[in-house]
């Protein structure tokens, strides 16, 4: 089986991040043939600066080798080292729908926020890019969070309206979902995603937050009216907590509720904030060491786009044929 996802190097990573979409990616090692890839060129679609572009692309690769992701077990690049990305994107525009882009929930998100920049034409076509990224791998398994369902959906359209049209060449992929923790909510807003780009930082733990800091977040995390310590609807702020502790401990948050049923608010943020900051702190540690040392990352990334570049090479071969376009490549 072959196991393809991307990240993107913005910003700061959050416990959300880290839950939802790094834990997978290492656990993904064990399972089959893992590409992992830092997407760039995603991150061009959004205001943003250069020098900041590359920091962040180090930081990434430096919390992902300092997570566990090993470089012997799983390929880890850079998506624009490999131009076969940008090239199977156009191409694959020839069977994406307008309409489809258009009805894509990020799209509407991103551009709404931009009242007064620019909406790019890479912001609309995101989702092509992203398609590209797994179908040129001929991924099997995407390991992604509950917000890029959408996405892998219509990466499943277009791979299959590219075969009926043009022959047998690209896999359809499916979707893997975590179980547990595929949405962390913002601990001061529960009825939002954790994220960086959120107003109040409070509401947010970083990868790389100092264990004073997350303990500080999590005790002045919103909690919900009444003092039952329970997973429902009526009760975001406890259970986002419960969520949050069930997907390190790999419990669910259904057995953790009945485990702190007739204790405290206080209580349950103690264990929760215990929790996170054992499970953080190996990882911040072992960051501050690598991320010193950026010959080392880009090291890793080259190694890792060489491999990746053999599998990119084969694919187009086989679109371009399949299409009939160009020389027939060898």
């Amino acid at each position: 089986m072959r196991i393809f996802s991307g990240i993107q190097p913005t910003g700061r990573k959050h416990l959300g991040n880290y839950i939802g979409a790094i834990q997978t990616w290492v656990d993904g090692q064990a399972l089959g043939e893992a590409l992992y890839c830092i997407v760039d060129l995603h991150a061009t679609t959004v205001a943003y600066e250069p020098a900041d572009l590359r920091r962040y692309l180090y930081d990434t690769t430096a919390i992902l080798l300092a997570a566990g992701l090993d470089p012997e077990r799983c390929t880890l690049f850079r998506q624009s080292d490999v131009a076969e990305h940008s090239e199977l994107c156009w191409l694959l525009c020839s069977v994406t729908a307008h309409g489809e882009l258009n009805r894509m929930h990020q799209f509407k998100d991103k551009s709404a926020k931009q009242k007064d920049a620019l909406v790019s034409a890479g912001l609309f076509l995101y989702p092509v890019l992203q398609a590209a990224d797994i179908l040129l791998y001929k991924a099997d398994e995407v390991p992604v969070g509950d917000d890029q369902r959408q996405h892998i959906e219509l990466a499943r359209n277009i791979a299959e309206r590219f075969n009926e049209r043009f022959g047998p060449t690209l896999v359809v992929p499916r979707h893997r979902i975590p179980q547990v923790g595929a949405r962390i909510m913002d601990l001061q807003s529960p009825d939002q995603k954790m994220s960086t780009t959120n107003p109040v930082e409070t509401g947010t733990i970083y990868v790389l937050d100092e264990p004073k800091a997350i303990i500080k977040k999590i005790k002045s995390a919103v909690t919900d009216s009444g003092s039952e310590i329970a997973l429902a609807e009526d009760k975001p702020g406890i259970s986002n907590l419960l969520e949050i502790m069930a997907a390190i401990q790999k419990k669910t948050a259904a057995q953790l509720a009945q485990e702190f049923s007739g204790q405290r608010y206080g209580d349950l943020k103690v264990a929760v904030a215990d929790t996170v900051v054992n499970y953080l702190t190996p990882v911040r540690e072992r960051y501050l060491e690598l991320r010193k040392d950026e010959q080392r990352l880009e090291s890793v990334l080259q190694k890792g786009a060489s491999k990746a570049r053999v599998i990119a090479r084969q694919t187009m071969t086989e679109v371009w044929r399949a299409m009939g376009l160009g020389t027939v490549r060898s």
